[in-house]
């Protein structure tokens, strides 16, 4: 049995053929002379196996790792066969070596001597084993240091065919043994005190070896781990994928690396990662052997990884909240916005109530500081496919009011202005009726300015992760963004509904009436953002069944704005009710325009004005008016234009046309006085007034909508009503750049026999005619049962025009929704009145008048002055005051 293992498939000499360098019929120790498969064993028994040791090593044996050589020395003590790999290991040639003195050749000189002479006891039959150290001479033969080694040779004597002494040497390299040993324990100290994980599977998948830090993990020691596969340590689905993984690296050899497996480790039901790593390991002859596998719990490193991503996520809801919630100044729009938001990057479900007392405008309602006052559900989200509520029992729909009982957790958290978390555990009658859907809900109070305004609830299914300290504080954060969103919207709508009433109360109630004319107006405020502004418009009965029609502007929007056009508003009610020309309406006006932005008021405002150093313009209102007084007796109508946009009158069977009144500066600027122009109006004719608003905008310049507007009333249907909608809608109306006015009337005038007009002279017997004749008028129109109240009236004015006036008199009766008396003189002194002592005999005229009748006053004229009184027309139900009872009561 040779002692020298040799790869068959390897040929020992330069040409490929092991008899090249040996003597015929001497063989190299351990070479066999057939193949692999041992044919050249002709002396085993037929049928019995090989035995393996003499089988030839197959490619990657440990020879593949250690340099051996072998050469034989004959009996002159030269060498007579040197092997190919001692031209490996020396670097030396055979025909360089062979027949050669192997002391002079490779020894050392000093240490020549010593190998002489046990070349002589080697050559006399002893065997020999040491280490010699060795140098291979340069190329030239010459004294160069060449290559030096150390070589471990085994000697062992044999003898040739003649009966001569030789040898055969076995070398080593010791230099290869040493890295070898080097190697095993560096490779032993890596595998063994690794803190990861580290496996050796073999071709089969199984495990050859493991670590102790395997071991450690899934238990048991390091030669238990043998024979093993991944799925003894993983479930199936991980193992099988893994196994795949090993499969794919041993046929292709790619590695694989972070590859993520989860799994639990034994004895806990805690979730584990690891990271594997895979490589195919090969032997010296790069035969693949197995695949190694490096693992490392990364579990740590998986929760900070979720962690970050969640505190990610968290951060992208809060960007996404800043971008989408507080968008709207409208309650609902707002909470939906929060749902939006928070279903479901957030949760599967929320909702959000808020307190009905808040919502209604009332700061502290009932049970808000326990938790019991009234909330009502402004939004519900769900990412739930089908409905939570079982049976159509949820508690609380859309819309609905309602209070949570005071035990509840929301109640709880109302009361603590604190989130509560209840999980289904905690709240088995929530999960009842959720059908154990609900896994865990936050209660988070919405809190804003230090107000407790409602309720957002988040809840999360079965089968999400349960909330936790980060969810909890993120929900706080959401539901305190949207509380001071809703809280804002909250005090706008206050605000503004406020603004709102105050500028409704400043225009008419419902739809104005006037004498001989048919009334339509609109008034269309602009966006939710400037829906209080400064236009007006107004109709104002005069007496003598006359009426002013005012449309004005104030420049700017808002509530100073609603404020300036209310007080505009009241001055000009007050000042038609004087009887004062359109013109002089409108210059009073004009001092009360500059007086509203000084402290002192008008006067003060009005010297303010002339010293331009001193004027504030910030202060300073401006507004534009137009001011109409339209007579029904004379269908002539009196305008007088403060900066404002013409009229627009429509005459039948005529186009459209705009009315061309001096515009005048507009109120507020001072300095220039106001022209009146009379138009007289045809019957069925159509009057337009309106504010810029209507025809101007940053789309449609003035003048383009200007025509658009005479074209609109060409085309307008009869019906006045049909004419305000035609017009809105065929303008340019959803700017929500400005307020929009709009005031149309159609003329129709007195007829002529409801008028009566008769001229007295200056004569004591005029007041006996005057009777007679307002006694007839009165039964021509069916009003007996006036006749003794207008007698005694029509009496004592007529008796003051001619004590107190001048000129002729005239009387003139007028019909219409009321009966109107007049008294005409040339005299200019109005009357006034007083208060009779008891001792008096006379100054209760006046006072006479005013007890009976509806209402009375004067006026000027251009060519005296008008006293007038009013009765109302009977309705078959309340009787008219008696004249004579009435006169009684004054003494």
């Amino acid at each position: 049995m040779s002692e020298i293992p040799a790869k068959a498939a390897e040929p020992e000499g330069p040409s490929g053929d092991a008899q090249a360098e040996r003597p015929s019929g001497a063989p190299v120790a351990g070479e066999t002379t057939g193949d692999a498969g041992g044919e050249g064993l002709g002396d085993m028994p037929p049928g019995h196996p090989p035995d393996e040791t003499w089988q030839s090593s197959p490619p990657g044996s440990i020879y593949d790792y250690i340099k051996v050589a072998s050469f034989s020395i004959g009996p002159d003590g030269l060498v007579d066969q040197w092997s190919t790999r001692a031209e490996r290991l020396f670097g030396v040639a055979a025909r360089d070596a062979v027949g050669k003195d192997p002391i002079e050749a490779f020894v050392p000189p000093e240490l020549r001597a010593g190998g002489h002479r046990k070349m002589a006891e080697i050559l006399d039959g002893r065997e020999w084993t040491g280490v010699v150290p060795f140098r291979v001479p340069d190329e030239e033969g010459g004294a160069g240091p060449g290559m030096e080694g150390i070589a471990e040779v085994y000697v062992m004597p044999t003898g040739t065919e003649e009966g001569e002494r030789a040898a055969v040497c076995i070398v080593v390299d010791v230099r290869a043994l040493r890295q070898i040993e080097t190697d095993l324990a560096s490779s032993q100290a890596i595998f063994g005190q690794s803190p990861f994980g580290f496996l050796l599977f073999g071709t089969d998948l199984k495990v050859l070896r493991a670590n102790r830090r395997f071991a450690d993990v899934f238990g048991g020691g390091v030669e238990d781990q043998r024979g093993r596969t991944v799925h003894d340590y993983l479930p199936r689905h991980e193992a099988d994928r893994m196994a795949a993984a090993m499969k794919r690296v041993l046929e292709t050899g790619d590695a694989v690396t972070d590859m993520q497996i989860v799994g639990p480790a034994p004895g806990s039901a805690d979730r584990r990662h690891w990271s594997i790593n895979l490589y195919r390991v090969h032997s010296g002859s790069g035969r693949p052997i197995g695949v190694a596998g490096l693992g490392t719990d990364v579990t740590r490193r998986h929760a900070a990884a979720r962690e970050a991503a969640q505190a990610r996520r968290n951060l992208a809801l809060l960007n996404e909240a800043g971008a989408r919630i507080g968008n709207s100044l409208d309650l609902e729009t707002t909470a939906r916005e929060l749902l939006d938001v928070a279903v479901p990057g957030f949760c599967d479900l929320a909702s959000v109530d808020l307190y009905q007392g808040l919502l209604d405008g009332d700061e502290a309602p009932p049970g808000l500081a326990d938790g019991s006052a009234e909330l009502r559900r402004v939004a519900f989200a769900s990412a739930v496919a089908d409905a939570p509520f079982p049976d159509g029992s949820a508690p609380v729909d859309v819309g609905s009011v309602h209070r949570f009982a005071f035990t509840s957790p929301c109640a709880d958290a109302l009361r603590a202005a604190r989130p509560r978390l209840t999980t289904a555990q905690d709240d088995e009658s929530a999960s009842r009726l959720t059908g154990g859907l609900i896994q865990s809900t936050l209660a988070v109070p919405m809190v804003a300015h230090d107000t407790v305004v409602g309720l957002a609830q988040f809840s999360r299914t079965k089968g999400s992760e349960p909330f936790g300290e980060r969810d909890r504080a993120l929900a706080v954060e959401l539901a305190a963004r949207a509380a001071v969103c809703i809280d804002n919207a909250r005090l706008y709508r206050r605000e503004h509904e406020r603004a709102l009433i105050l500028q409704r109360s400043l225009l008419p109630p419902g739809d104005p009436e006037a004498s001989g004319l048919d009334i339509a107006c609109r008034y269309l405020p602009g966006n939710a953002a400037t829906e209080v502004g400064g236009d007006w418009f107004d109709v104002i009965e005069l007496p003598g069944h006359r009426t002013a029609l005012v449309v004005g502007d104030v420049m700017g929007r808002g509530l100073r704005a609603a404020v300036a056009m209310g007080e505009l508003r009241t001055a000009v009610r007050t000042l038609a009710l004087l009887d004062l020309e359109p013109a002089e309406v409108l210059s009073a006006l004009d001092e009360i325009a500059r007086g509203l932005g000084s402290p002192a008021g008008p006067q003060q405002g009005t010297r303010a004005a002339r010293k331009a150093a001193d004027a504030d313009l910030g202060e300073v209102y401006l507004a534009t008016c137009v001011y109409a007084v339209y007579d029904a007796v004379t269908r002539r109508c009196t305008f007088a234009n403060a900066g404002h946009l013409p009229p627009v009158l429509v005459e039948p069977g005529e186009t459209a046309l705009m009315l061309d009144v001096p515009p005048g500066m507009p109120l507020g600027v001072g300095g220039e006085p106001f022209e009146d122009v009379e138009v007289e109006l045809p019957e069925g004719a159509l009057l337009a007034l309106y504010t810029d608003g209507l025809v101007e905008s940053r789309d449609h310049p003035l003048d383009e909508g200007l025509n658009a507007l005479v074209r609109a009333l060409d085309d307008a249907p009869p019906a006045l009503e049909d004419v305000c909608d035609h017009v809105l809608n065929s303008l340019d109306t959803h700017h929500g750049e400005d307020d929009i006015a709009l005031l149309t009337a159609r003329v129709q005038g007195l007829p002529a026999e409801h008028v009566g007009d008769w001229t007295l002279p200056r004569d004591p017997k005029s007041v006996g005619r005057a009777r007679e004749l307002a006694c007839d008028q009165l039964r021509d129109w069916d009003l007996e049962r006036l006749c003794d109240t207008a007698e005694l009236l029509v009496s004592e004015l007529v008796t003051n025009a001619l004590r107190y006036g001048e000129g002729e008199i005239r009387l003139r009766l007028l019909l219409d929704r009321t009966l109107v008396c007049e008294v005409w003189d040339g005299g200019f002194v109005q009357p006034r009145r007083r208060r009779a002592r008891d001792t008096d005999e006379g100054g209760r005229g006046l006072q006479l008048v005013g007890l009976l009748s509806a209402g009375w006053g004067s006026r000027r004229t251009p060519r005296g002055k008008t006293v007038w009184f009013e009765l109302a027309l009977p309705d078959g139900e309340t009787e008219p005051m008696d004249a004579a009872e009435a006169l009684l009561s004054l003494f």
